[in-house]
């Protein structure tokens, strides 16, 4: 392959990345406002209910582009479940909920988090190291007692949690 071809693929895959959700259907989770631009503090253009059909046009971040009956905008992608909506149970719906607050998801033993930057699987394995973005976020590092004093001034306070169970267990430590 030349570098013309390969220089050309490139380009042609990277135009038609902004396009990869386009025309995907989805439903609303939660009620959630549909933003002018994807950033919280953007003005309000509408509301979504949960269960509401959507159709979404494009992804930025942590934020969807939708087109539904309640109007257009953006809205956070945890607000959406991509793909055919189904109907759940109000108990479903909050077990899951309980397992994503307790790290827990799933019946197996595998610890869930949520992301909000949307990677999706494929962009987790094409990702490579790059010394200067871990530098750009080790530069945030604070230390313990500037923590603490942040937290002091937003009158926050330290809570102590329990560890989860040991899946071998079965029970409380």
């Amino acid at each position: 392959m030349t570098h013309t071809t390969r220089y050309f693929l490139l380009a042609a895959l990277l135009l038609a990345m902004p396009t990869a959700y386009a025309g995907e259907s989805g439903a609303a989770v939660k009620a959630d406002e549909l933003k002018t631009e994807p950033f919280r503090d953007a003005k309000t253009v509408g509301k979504l209910t949960s269960g509401d059909k959507v159709e979404i046009l494009k992804k930025d971040g942590g934020w969807f582009q939708v087109k539904s009956t309640r109007g257009n905008g953006w809205v956070r992608m945890l607000s959406i479940r991509r793909g055919e909506a189904r109907k759940t149970s109000t108990g479903s719906e909050i077990t899951g909920l309980a397992g994503l607050a307790s790290g827990r998801a799933g019946t197996g033993r595998v610890v869930a988090t949520t992301g909000i930057r949307g990677l999706n699987e494929e962009e987790l394995k094409a990702a490579k190291f790059n010394e200067a973005e871990l530098k750009r976020a080790e530069s945030s590092l604070t230390s313990r007692a500037e923590a603490k004093k942040f937290a002091a001034k937003g009158k926050l306070t330290a809570r102590k949690l329990d560890y989860l169970p040991d899946p071998e267990q079965g029970e409380q430590p």
